[in-house]
């Protein structure tokens, strides 16, 4: 899965603060994402990340 820094991904499931968007910090055997509703940041492993993901939403101007 092409997957890149500076992408929000639409997870399946929500955060406990209700938001289902994560901006992509760093990409590697983990993904460093950053809740786009609180600001929380964690390392998940890539395969339980891509296992998660309904939609990437791509921002075209930053690479």
């Amino acid at each position: 899965m092409d997957v890149r820094v500076g992408d929000v991904l639409e997870l399946k499931k929500s955060h406990p603060c209700g938001s289902r968007e994560w901006l992509v910090l760093r990409v590697g055997m983990d993904f460093r994402l950053r809740c786009q509703g609180c600001g929380h940041e964690l390392m998940i492993p890539r395969s339980k990340a891509e296992k998660s993901i309904r939609k990437i939403k791509r921002n075209e101007g930053a690479q």
